[in-house]
């Protein structure tokens, strides 16, 4: 049997928050759900991705605000292609609300380097990538003091991004 992940306890105890931030242009490069949308199959994110797309309702059902930026690079990758092509029947579908930046209007931002969620402003699980975007694990981390520098970077960064619905990929 395998583990659950951190991220789906830490959304289950969420009573206020969930807020992430993404900051690559490309994420598990051998990933089969992408290698299958690029090869045409575009299928049904919430049917495919059904735990984390019901774990995600379930959370915002409950009332808990769950917020995702996602830093691009323009144009964007074709991985951030699939990411924007399985937001709205994925992410937004749940409750998610989502906003995209254009790496470029960052500039003066200052963002940790790596992924991240911040629950209920207090509680902070940093996702860590190799450099070809492949996922190597995840960190938790309950000091305060980090999590407040983490809102303040997620907050200037999704008030600079564009909601999801008017984002217009280039």
């Amino acid at each position: 049997m395998t583990a659950e992940p951190l991220a789906f306890e830490l959304f289950r105890s969420a009573q206020r928050s969930a807020l992430h931030l993404e900051t690559r242009d490309l994420y598990e490069p051998e990933d089969p759900d992408w290698n299958e949308w690029k090869a045409g199959n575009h299928f049904d994110p919430a049917v495919r991705w059904k735990t984390f797309h019901d774990l995600v309702r379930s959370t915002t059902g409950r009332g808990v605000e769950v917020r995702r930026t996602r830093i691009v690079s323009e144009p964007i990758s074709e991985y951030v292609q699939f990411e924007y092509d399985v937001t709205e029947p994925h992410n937004v579908a749940a409750g998610e609300q989502v906003r995209w930046l254009p790496r470029r209007q960052t500039a003066g931002l200052l963002v940790p380097p790596n992924d991240f969620w911040v629950f209920d402003e207090q509680t902070v699980l940093w996702n860590f990538c190799d450099g070809n975007g492949t996922w190597v694990g995840d960190e938790r981390s309950d000091d305060p003091d980090l999590a407040k520098l983490c809102v303040a970077a997620f907050e200037a960064a999704w008030d600079r991004a564009i909601p999801h619905k008017e984002y217009q990929p280039s």
